[in-house]
């Protein structure tokens, strides 16, 4: 997963005029007087706690990042903004909590979580086992896959010319446990963050890299030479980690994000970042009921 130089500002930063204080940019002055009917009684299925009991720090929900993945959370200037950050305000608005972001490493996101540091994990996070072992997730709210990028000119063409090549992941990212898992005889070279792998392939030094999918455009879009290959190598979901502790707080965030499915909020943040590349899809396959989720297209 997961500045840009100029062509990324300058393609993202028309888009944000209207919205985004910072990382944490809902506050309490902002959402004093937004009602917490989202918190259901004990008779209708609901929790019976008060939205400030669902945190660790009363009052405030902390989400987890690692803003190096545009568009779905990056910097501008000192702010972290982006489709997760615009979903982390409105799930915090809608509870009536001040919103606060932590920065951190993509693998220390789910830690800070089980350890309470953090109430949610937003990262354009995948669901699979391994995590699930360790945080509960919500229900998905975006469509999602890996792609790969190489240089153009490059002898890979499909996902079978990657065996025994270099590749380059985002450390502790689905991309990391897929080329990790899959990949025959591949040398694993893991970065900190991804337009590190994007640039390695740039210089020569790997053959290539599995990202996501839309990041994946705005890195290449900024590193001349490189190219994202037709066909998407995974189909994945993105969904919010949230500790097993605190089931109260999963089924809040499970029903904002079905409202903001039924009521078009996640089509128009998605649409916001992603313009003609976001669609709305029937994901009543992988949630219990029929609401639509947003997909996001990753072939180039």
């Amino acid at each position: 997963m997961k500045k840009f130089k100029k062509v990324l500002a300058a393609t993202v930063a028309a888009t944000m005029l209207i919205s985004m204080a910072g990382c944490g940019g809902t506050t309490a002055d902002d959402t004093a007087e937004t009602t917490t009917e989202n918190t259901a009684s004990a008779e209708d299925g609901g929790s019976s706690e008060t939205p400030a009991d669902l945190t660790s720090n009363e009052g405030v929900l902390v989400w987890a990042t690692n803003a190096e993945f545009p568009p779905y959370e990056y910097h501008e200037g000192d702010s972290v903004v982006g489709i997760d950050a615009e979903i982390a305000d409105y799930i915090g608005e809608q509870l009536g909590l001040e919103v606060q972001c932590e920065d951190m490493a993509f693998d220390s996101i789910i830690p800070a979580v089980v350890s309470g540091k953090a109430d949610l994990g937003i990262a354009g996070m995948t669901v699979d086992p391994d995590r699930l072992e360790n945080v509960n997730f919500s229900d998905p709210y975006v469509n999602a896959g890996q792609v790969i990028i190489v240089a153009e000119g490059s002898d890979i063409a499909t996902a079978d010319d990657l065996a025994g090549k270099t590749i380059g992941v985002q450390l502790g990212t689905t991309g990391d446990q897929y080329v990790t898992e899959n990949i025959t005889d591949a040398t694993v070279e893991r970065y900190n963050k991804g337009f590190e792998a994007v640039q390695a392939v740039q210089q020569g030094k790997i053959d290539a890299v599995v990202i996501d999918g839309e990041p994946a455009k705005q890195f290449v879009a900024s590193a001349e030479g490189t190219q994202i290959l037709d066909e998407p190598l995974t189909e994945e979901e993105y969904a919010i980690a949230v500790s097993k502790d605190n089931e109260a707080l999963l089924n809040e965030v499970n029903k904002i994000l079905a409202e903001m499915q039924e009521n078009g909020k996640m089509a128009e943040i998605v649409n916001k970042y992603l313009g003609d590349n976001a669609e709305a899809v029937d994901d009543g396959a992988t949630q219990e009921s029929s609401d639509e989720a947003v997909e996001t297209t990753t072939a180039a």
